[in-house]
């Protein structure tokens, strides 16, 4: 497309070129691109036009900084709220395809994917943009939900190929920062809210709040709510305009833990639901309403729920052992999950092995260690992501919620702290590793190793 087109209806330029793409990061920028220079979170893009250059930018749009360099610097005045249009503008295709949006604390990845499970099942062409990257493109994506950019992007790919359907995990960040602006959407679910970056929102009223553009926007068009959340209210009533439909583990007729997950009776059907954790139920009918909503009839969708699979990472069994990875890093998740563990081996003492992340909400860290305090039998505390934070000050943060008298042993290391976990399990223990589930990397200090959880289980083993 020429710069001129992609401008046609923000700015009048003299300038005459192709362009291959648009990209806000300049190390995934492709050449032939231009590379949109704006203030984020902590610097200017203008510190970054070098690097684009060196990887083949071919021109740079820029907001309120002077830069010069060897490609044509278009200045727009208040280029942040042009994002939208630009990418409107280049990825003429994105719009093609319908798109659902889950929002909450916990349970986004899941019941994004179960949503995709269940489409697939239909012979749906899907994707789903989130926290595990981007599916069918081989993609990743540095946050949960990527710049608008990335998301446009990947959407013109997804109808290129055929999609019908788009799942996007919308985390708060993206809410309030607007990469999502400009996207219209099916439907958006809400699955719960406890807390979680009040790094970056302070107070749980702002964090609820972001959650909540979802629902106020009028791009929003069918919502789908967790009643059994205690903010379920507000989200009823901001959503109020879009008849919101409510669900409830208090819909199902009956339900019971099995060896493999839960028997349920939903409507008029009796079922196995292959997953365990009262949140994956939770997290089932909301993909199950999700679906329901786009008038699939309970004949075609109970069968499919019979067949749900975790997506990686999430409650995700090590080899048919007791040992189980979950991304539990939430004082709310890492609760529900050792919560599970009581239904599913009520005969099983339960060990537990987490960390809490550098540089995030440090006042999760106390209730974490409460939490397991009073919910597990032994706890091995560890590094997660200690970034630029002292490790042991993290360790010691959670150790204030942590009783005296409980079986606690710390092991910085975390290869060594799983294999240890691991080597001394009892066969009469259960062990849940938490934190960092699908995670391939460990960032220390300011190196980034790569590293996995499932990995060094599964090397335990050897």
């Amino acid at each position: 497309m020429n710069i001129k087109h992609l401008l046609s209806n923000i700015i009048t330029t003299d300038h005459s070129f192709e362009v291959a793409g648009l990209s806000l990061n300049s190390k995934t920028l492709k050449k032939g691109d231009i590379f949109v220079a704006i203030q984020g979170e902590k610097n200017h893009g203008s510190e970054y036009v070098d690097n684009a250059i060196e990887n083949g930018c071919i021109g740079v749009l820029i907001e309120g900084k002077e830069v010069d360099c060897s490609v044509p610097i278009i200045e727009i005045d208040n280029l942040r709220i042009k994002l939208p249009t630009l990418a409107k503008n280049f990825y003429t295709q994105a719009k093609k395809v319908d798109l659902i949006a889950v929002t909450g604390t916990n349970g986004k990845t899941s019941v994004s994917h179960f949503i995709s499970q269940l489409l697939s099942s239909l012979k749906i062409k899907n994707g789903v943009i989130g926290t595990l990257g981007i599916s069918n493109l081989d993609r990743k994506s540095i946050n949960t939900t990527p710049d608008i950019f990335t998301i446009y992007s990947a959407l013109q790919d997804y109808s290129e190929r055929g999609f019908e359907i788009a799942i996007i995990e919308a985390s708060s960040h993206a809410l309030v920062q607007n990469r999502l602006e400009g996207l219209s959407f099916i439907q958006g679910i809400f699955t719960n809210l406890t807390q979680d970056h009040l790094d970056y929102h302070q107070t749980m009223d702002n964090y609820r709040d972001a959650k909540g553009k979802l629902f106020k926007s009028a791009l929003t068009k069918k919502t789908i709510i967790n009643q059994d959340d205690d903010n379920h209210d507000y989200f009823l009533n901001i959503a109020s305009d879009k008849d919101p439909i409510t669900f409830s583990i208090n819909d199902l007729g009956f339900y019971k833990s099995s060896e493999k997950g839960f028997i349920c009776q939903l409507n008029n059907f009796v079922f196995e639901l292959p997953l365990i954790g009262n949140f994956n139920l939770s997290n089932a009918l909301a993909a199950y309403n999700s679906l329901s909503c786009m008038g699939h009839s309970d004949e075609s969708l109970m069968p499919l729920l019979a067949k749900l699979s975790p997506p990686p990472g999430r409650m995700q069994q090590v080899q048919k052992s007791n040992i189980w990875i979950d991304y539990a890093h939430t004082p709310d998740a890492l609760f529900n999950a050792l919560a599970t563990f009581k239904v599913h081996y009520p005969e099983f003492k339960i060990r537990v092995l987490f960390g809490c992340g550098g540089d995030r909400d440090k006042t999760k860290r106390l209730l974490m260690g409460k939490i397991a305090s009073k919910n597990a039998d032994s706890i091995i505390l560890t590094n997660d992501n200690p970034r630029s934070e002292n490790p042991q000050k993290i360790i010691d943060d959670i150790l204030d919620g942590i009783k005296v008298e409980n079986d606690v042993q710390i092991i910085l290391d975390r290869k060594h702290a799983i294999t240890t976990a691991i080597k001394t399990l009892g066969e009469d223990e259960v062990l849940l590793i938490a934190g960092k589930g699908h995670e391939k990397t460990q960032t220390i200090g300011s190196q980034v190793y790569q590293f996995s959880d499932v990995e060094v289980a599964l090397d335990a083993f050897i």
